[in-house]
């Protein structure tokens, strides 16, 4: 029996685009990319050098202070480049593919009657660990740590983001077999949630209690299903996994190949043919924008969504987490009396002088501008309109500028990702970046608490 959670604060952005529930397999990438800042707070170690040649599944590198954490190789090929910056950090690891894909085989996984402690460190040692992310700090799991519960959230409220009970189905086996593998690292629930009246395969699972989720974005973050069901306290820790990345854990389980899989959302107001593409973790963002057509040639490239991602180029890769493209106009041009006269095509939570509040279902085709320069706070009491957790934002990214680890402590540090502030510094009329400032906070407090 599910439980019903209703989100009422927060913001849908509506954006022309939507990707079509068509998926078409993706170019091969030549080359697939691995870029170790994409596990924030792992210090990489190199196991495989330049020229080495690998399995799908083979580890590239390990955790400095997990030496038993692996990070693998989402395609078989040789390793043709180790990208470093200063201090000779690793940057990028680059691997040529294979025509003909192998697998490194890791063994079948009998879940039932298999230790927890064998299945940690099955996980670690395949690679499969880094897809467990845990709060307190938004980092990869500490697996010294037990968590109190575990939350998967099979809800995408962000704007044009892969629908998940289509990209899920037909994977019922290996969802199952990684949320019973999951179950047995934590004493408490794995928590599952889902949309209002979904069809999606995570509504049969079995050992998990399942929550109905309706309301604007954030409802969908994990952060605030967390929120509504169990906060995290001082002392207390949770772990969090995304669908899709179930689905190679399980696959793992049940086949001892890690197949690194993804069906990414492809969409914007410049896509011609917004639609779903199957490739790989890593592969080259041109073997899918270029066969779904771009209009004009002055546009945004953001692996992720349009609050949360990152700007790349068409040469460069697909995150690591990420499960969406989104191709937007860039707003490097500037309207005259733009401040000054009605505007009729933004989405705006002001009512000066706009008019969006009077077409709530109207998609709009907004691009990157920011509408206003970097400037003090200013206080509006729009933040809380947008922001469903119980916390006072704008204190808590004060005291993350001014570095008080005992107030940060106080109005609820340990609960937030920078996730959770994307609609804040969305609707932020001093353009402040939220996102970069929790990460900071969260990063100091990892270093000086842990």
């Amino acid at each position: 029996m599910s439980k019903d959670i209703r989100i009422k604060k927060g913001l849908d952005i509506k954006l022309q685009g939507e990707a079509e529930k068509i998926t078409t397999d993706a170019v091969a990438s030549n080359v697939y990319t691995i870029k170790p800042e994409n596990f924030h707070g792992i210090i990489p170690k190199l196991i495989a050098k330049q020229g080495t040649k690998v399995t799908a599944g083979e580890p590239l590198f390990y955790n400095k202070s997990v030496a038993e954490m692996m990070f693998v190789s989402p395609v078989s090929g040789e390793v043709i480049d180790v990208v470093r910056a200063e201090k000779r950090k690793i940057v990028a690891i680059k691997i040529q593919a294979d025509k003909e894909q192998s697998f490194h085989d890791y063994g079948k996984i009998d879940v039932s009657s298999t230790s927890a402690e064998s299945i940690k460190a099955h996980l670690l040692s395949t690679g499969c660990w880094s897809f467990i992310k845990q709060r307190p700090y938004d980092v990869v799991a500490n697996p010294e740590k037990s968590p109190k519960a575990i939350f998967i959230s099979g809800y995408a409220s962000a704007p044009l983001s892969a629908d998940y009970d289509y990209v899920l189905q037909g994977k019922q086996a290996e969802l199952q077999a990684a949320v019973s593998a999951l179950g047995k690292l934590t004493e408490g629930v794995v928590h599952v949630s889902v949309g209002v009246n979904s069809d999606s395969p995570l509504s049969s699972l079995k050992g998990v209690t399942l929550h109905s989720i309706s309301g604007p974005h954030p409802s969908g973050n994990v952060g605030t299903q967390i929120a509504k069901i169990d906060p995290v306290n001082k002392g207390e820790t949770v772990w969090s996994v995304t669908p899709q990345d179930l689905v190679i854990i399980g696959e793992l389980l049940l086949t001892g190949k890690f197949n690194a899989e993804r069906i990414v959302a492809v969409g914007g107001s410049v896509v011609k043919k917004p639609r779903y593409y199957k490739t790989k973790i890593g592969a080259e963002v041109s073997t899918m924008i270029y066969d779904a057509g771009v209009e004009g040639d002055n546009n945004r490239i953001i692996t992720g969504n349009v609050l949360t991602g990152n700007s790349v180029n068409p040469d460069e890769f697909l995150g690591y987490y990420d499960n969406t493209l989104t191709l937007i106009p860039e707003g490097d041009d500037y309207e005259f009396f733009g401040w000054n006269k009605p505007i009729f095509n933004k989405l705006s939570t002001s009512r000066a002088l706009t008019f969006s509040w009077l077409t709530p279902k109207k998609k709009y085709d907004l691009n990157t501008n920011t509408n206003g320069e970097h400037r003090a706070f200013v206080l509006t009491g729009k933040y809380e309109e947008v922001f469903p957790l119980d916390i006072y934002p704008m204190q808590l990214l004060k005291a993350c500028m001014y570095e008080d680890l005992d107030e940060m402590e106080a109005l609820g540090m340990y609960e937030v990702a920078p996730e959770d502030f994307a609609l804040t510094e969305f609707v932020c009329v001093s353009k402040q970046p939220h996102q970069g400032i929790i990460r900071k906070g969260l990063d100091l407090m990892l270093k000086e608490i842990g």
